[in-house]
């Protein structure tokens, strides 16, 4: 995708998966691209329709959770843009984990016991619900892996003061549990997410995207039961099986390692599996749109002109 000069851009940035445009110093304008990373490394083709899979279902879920708290959220002009507020953002990531999977279980499973300062509970086994919901927070990189960090650490480090810590403790877990909800009456299991929060004035805002494959992972509800008994893999809707085949080829993004081929055949499975989770959580079937870039630019100004 091209990058555009927007009327009253004030600054441009480009990351790992999106591209975003601060206008006028008071406002984004976020283009999710077809780019994928993993690990914290930006594979190496784009994925058909990512871009609008992830701008659609976290436009979705902002406006099913602004009850709970503000959002930056203001328009979707285009299938794969978002524009809202620019909030001075928190450089921590508030990971909320109700199964013990992914990162957590690759901790667990190398025989440690404590997450971020949490005391994980023995006996457990892989993808097995925590009693209660967790936050393992992680620093937010601007270059390299984020890192796992603890509520007393962000703390004794200024990232957060104690009462802001409280409220987004109090948000994140909120959000999540209207997550599970909203995926529980579609069949599936909210697994773990992130949210990201920061703040206009004194006032604190959930931003970025949430509940998407990008941010998120789901399980399927029906047979988890059983599968867990059996000791079988989960099946899942998320990026993990994309982590999973570059582990399986021997790439974690560690320094010397090489991001193994996509064919083509790849790249379509990945991008079905998108789409799959985009029905599959907004019950709704996903109509692609490839607009050019001259369209999506015209309704990105219509819609700036609107604000």
């Amino acid at each position: 995708m091209s990058i555009f000069q927007l009327p009253k851009q004030t600054d441009f940035y480009r990351g790992k998966v999106r591209d975003v445009y601060t206008i006028n110093n008071d406002w984004l304008v976020m283009i999710a691209s077809n780019r994928i990373s993993a690990f914290d490394v930006i594979l190496p083709k784009p994925i058909p329709f990512k871009g609008q899979v992830l701008n659609q279902i976290a436009a979705y879920m902002l406006n099913a959770t602004n009850d709970i708290c503000s959002n930056w959220l203001i328009a979707t002009p285009a299938p794969n843009v978002s524009i809202g507020k620019k909030c001075i953002p928190f450089k921590i990531e508030m990971v909320v984990r109700g199964n013990l999977t992914g990162h957590a279980w690759r901790t667990y499973h190398s025989g440690k016991r404590m997450l971020c300062g949490i005391a994980l509970p023995e006996g457990l086994k892989e993808n097995d619900f925590f009693p209660s919901p967790i936050i393992t927070p992680s620093t937010k990189a601007t270059e390299g892996h984020d890192e796992d960090i603890s509520k007393e650490e962000i703390i004794a480090k200024g990232l957060l003061t104690n009462e802001e810590w409280n409220i987004v403790e109090k948000y994140a877990l909120q959000l999540f549990e209207r997550g599970k909800q909203i995926a529980a009456k579609q069949g599936l299991i909210l697994v773990d997410t992130k949210y990201e929060f920061g703040k206009i004035g004194d006032d604190i805002y959930l931003m970025d995207e949430i509940h998407t494959p990008d941010s998120s992972r789901y399980f399927y509800a029906e047979g988890f039961e059983e599968r867990q008994i059996a000791g079988e893999r989960q099946k899942q809707l998320s990026k993990e099986f994309v982590r999973e085949w570059l582990i399986d080829n021997h790439f974690m993004g560690k320094e010397g390692q090489t991001i193994p081929y996509m064919s083509d055949d790849w790249v379509q499975t990945i991008s079905t599996r998108y789409i799959e989770l985009y029905e599959k959580v907004i019950g709704e079937k996903f109509v692609p749109e490839a607009l050019s870039d001259e369209e999506t630019y015209n309704k990105i100004t219509e819609a700036l002109q609107n604000i």
